[in-house]
């Protein structure tokens, strides 16, 4: 049964500061579930409209007009599921590539950045603490569940960076064409800017490689280019010959 309790602490759950206090996340959907279930995550609470046979008292069978109370779609599916939030990890920097973002705000950018490192292999992403946070509703909802494959750290990006041995990459407008690039290191960080501002002053300055996406528009009138679109097209470039 679902209680007026259940739904003031999962709806409060929108809000980052709720769910740092409450150590709770929301997922919604069967498929996504599912994955947060076969991986490392914690569940703490199930509410269904089907049974998921979990054999424990961890799963309570609501109906459809409850799960509209306490979902965050327009059209809920089926299930919503609250998962403890993991303890806050350490960067480990072993071989491969490492994904940095600096201000990144949207929610929909960084969960198509987290599908992004989980479709190219990149197990890390390092988050400057102004980046939106990963456990928000719309994020988890928009990563699919590879927010349970890639391993996210939220950390001061300018001290992470200042103190890497690793070379920094960042794109910019007069940065060398990323095409012509024939040497992009294996083992490196990959640092991606804020949707308006693009990469910071101060994290500019710890960028050693620069690189350009060129246009090729003939009018040369677009501005930019999508931070996730542009993370796409550089992870491509990283991984290729791989």
């Amino acid at each position: 049964m679902l209680t007026k309790n259940d739904i003031k602490l999962i709806t409060r759950l929108k809000q980052k500061k709720y769910r740092n206090q409450d150590g709770l996340f929301v997922v919604e959907g069967l498929k996504t579930i599912k994955e947060f279930l076969a991986s490392s995550f914690k569940l703490s609470q199930l509410y269904t409209t089907e049974t998921f046979d979990l054999s424990n008292d961890l799963e309570t069978i609501i109906s459809e007009k409850d799960l509209k109370k306490i979902s965050f779609f327009t059209n809920p599916n089926t299930a919503l599921a609250l998962f403890k939030l993991p303890e806050a990890k350490i960067i480990n920097e072993n071989k491969g590539l490492i994904v940095a973002l600096d201000a990144v705000n949207d929610p929909g950018n960084l969960g198509t950045i987290i599908r992004l490192c989980d479709w190219f292999g990149v197990s890390k992403l390092v988050c400057s603490t102004d980046t939106v946070d990963c456990y928000n509703p719309k994020v988890v909802q928009s990563t699919m569940g590879s927010l349970t494959r890639v391993e996210i750290v939220y950390t001061d990006l300018e001290t992470y960076l200042s103190q890497s041995k690793l070379p920094v990459y960042g794109t910019f407008m007069d940065g060398k064409n990323v095409y012509k690039t024939n040497a992009l290191a294996k083992d490196a960080v990959l640092v991606m800017g804020n949707e308006a501002n693009g990469i910071s002053k101060p994290i500019e300055n710890l960028v050693s490689k620069r690189l350009a996406i060129p246009r090729f528009g003939a009018l040369q009138a677009t501005e930019s280019l999508n931070v996730s679109t542009a993370t796409a097209i550089l992870l491509s470039e990283f991984k290729r010959g791989f």
